[in-house]
This record gives structure tokens, sequence and C-alpha cells, in this order.
């Protein structure tokens, strides 16, 4: 499989999961920790910290995510 063709995959459910919260509360806050994500998803931080960079490299949604730093937690820098 070709680099253009995993990134142009399809979300799994629990990405999109993640990815909603993440327009949900794009126009409220840019910074997100993974551990607070997974707290109201009923994740691991270490379950949203391995989804986001398939969420973060994925072109069919409309924000721009990148990691941000690591105190505590990872955090995601999310514009929308």
């Amino acid at each position: 499989m070709s680099a253009t063709a995993a990134t142009s995959q399809s979300l799994t459910p629990k990405q999109h999961r993640i990815l909603e919260y993440l327009r949900d509360h794009a126009d409220d806050r840019t910074y997100f920790k993974s551990r607070l994500i997974g707290d109201e998803l009923e994740l691991s931080a270490k379950e949203v910290g391995a989804n986001m960079p398939a969420i973060e490299d994925a072109d069919d949604h409309d924000l721009e995510v990148e990691r941000w730093g690591y105190s505590s937690s990872t955090t995601w820098k999310v514009v929308a």
C-alpha cells in the first residue's frame, strides 16, 4: 500500500469519536490533552495518543491537528 493510499484511508470508529469530540470543542479551545480527551470519551490517554496521529495525517476533515507538548500528558493543538 502506498503512503498516499494510507493517508486517504478512512478513520476507525474510535478515531471518528475523537475527531467529533475535537470538532465539537475546537471553537471553545485550542489545546487538548490526551488524558482529558480520554476522560471525556472513556478512553485511556494511551488510546487517544495512539489514534491522534491518524487524525493528524487524515485529509478528510476540516481541522488542523498538531502534536504540541508532552507535560503531564501529550497536548494537541487543534485549529478549526
